[in-house]
């Protein structure tokens, strides 16, 4: 049988964390330890209370049902984590949509609003699950770069005219993955104006919302003037909360655009476990306790790295917030050659920036995924390289 793959799939290319997995598997074969860095998932476990309580719902029958487009209890407990945190006034019924992660909503989001040859802009570097959505629409991708000379920020007013004119969706994520730049409420406002003038829908991706190490929490976007008019959020538990594993997340916003979005997901699937739904509403009820203690440990973790690669010479991203670090290596050579010298003559496990687009060439991602001892290990281990 000579199977062919869809035309389309040659738009998704074979991510390379399954290569550097495998390579650095083999160098631990060969009696290298580890120091994993690539994948950001937290390696903290949930809160107790919130493991218990998943405990006590799988045991009982009645949460075997589908759940369609969710639970009411899911629906309020994030229109009243919005208005504690971000003083941002949310419905349940028509501003709040539950996605299976935010991996699938991004993939799923361009699909309902952008035709073939719709202009999206994006980021480079930026998170890979915006272009996979941008080609699953037949979209066609703008990508802003972001530079140290504007603080990493996309720059709104170097995007042409004429892109301008045929832009749909502008995709933001700030704090960001991999560059974690923080937003301001004077850059907020400008991207609400943009969005206005160009009748442009704005997404924006707070998955790293609770990340922030010094000051006030991240700006929400929909708590800037006239953003529910323009656009969404997108949210998940997984990072914040520790929950990766349960995949879900949420979109807030205009109404209606969560409703376009409600329209697609109920030709997707028929809902999240409804434990999970029940055990994400007590998590962000609680967000203030559960999150404060991840805020503490990744904060010191954050610190070191940063200023461990600094010491050896690394140009570090500035940033006070992400779940990344993202640094310039002071070596001539390809940062994807550079990944895997680095697994071979350290075990130290890292990103290379072009996975993120090409303005990453040079740059790698390192996840804030292990206890400080490890981090300064990997540091220590990193100043070590020979090339």
């Amino acid at each position: 049988m000579n199977i062919q793959p869809s035309k389309k799939m040659s738009l998704f290319v074979p991510a390379i964390f399954g290569d550097l997995k495998k390579h650095a598997k083999l160098q631990e074969q060969k009696g290298t330890e580890l120091i994993d860095l690539s994948l950001g998932s937290p390696d903290i476990a949930p809160a107790e209370t919130l493991r218990q309580k998943m405990s006590e719902l799988t045991a009982l029958s009645s949460s075997y049902g589908y759940t369609l487009t969710g639970i009411q209890t899911f629906n309020e407990a994030v229109c009243r984590y919005y208005k504690r945190v971000n003083n941002v006034e949310l419905d349940p019924e028509t501003e709040v949509v539950q996605t299976i992660g935010s991996q699938e909503g991004l993939v799923h989001l361009p699909v309902a609003f952008c035709d073939p040859g719709d202009v999206v802009l994006t980021t480079n570097p930026a998170y890979v699950a915006y272009d996979a959505g941008i080609h699953l629409a037949g979209a066609t991708p703008y990508y802003m770069p972001l530079t140290k000379e504007n603080q990493y920020l996309p720059d709104l007013t170097a995007i042409p005219e004429e892109i301008r004119q045929k832009a749909k969706l502008l995709i933001l994520n700030l704090p960001g993955n991999p560059v974690p730049a923080m937003p301001s409420i004077a850059y907020f406002e400008e991207v609400v104006a943009f969005a206005k003038k160009y009748n442009i829908i704005v997404l924006h991706d707070a998955a790293y919302s609770e990340f922030y190490f010094k000051g006030d929490a991240p700006i929400s976007f929909l708590a800037t003037p006239g953003a529910k008019e323009v656009g969404l959020e997108i949210n998940s538990l997984s990072k914040s909360f520790s929950l990766a594993g349960t995949r879900i997340a949420y979109i807030v916003g205009n109404a209606q655009l969560v409703g376009i979005m409600k329209q697609l997901k109920s030709n997707l699937d028929f809902g999240i476990f409804e434990p999970i739904q029940q055990v994400a509403a007590l998590a962000l009820d609680n967000a203030e306790q559960v999150t404060s203690v991840l805020r503490e440990t990744f904060s010191v973790r954050h610190k070191t790295l940063m200023e461990g690669l600094t010491s050896i010479g690394w140009e570090v991203a500035p940033s006070d917030g992400g779940m990344f670090v993202w640094a310039k290596y002071p070596y001539d050579i390809k940062c994807i050659d550079f990944a895997y010298k680095a697994i071979e003559q350290t075990g130290v496990v890292m990103v290379p920036g072009t996975v993120f687009g090409t303005a990453g060439e040079g740059y790698m991602r390192l996840a804030l995924v292990q206890p400080v001892e490890k981090l300064q290990e990997a540091v220590k281990r990193l100043s070590t390289i020979k090339l």
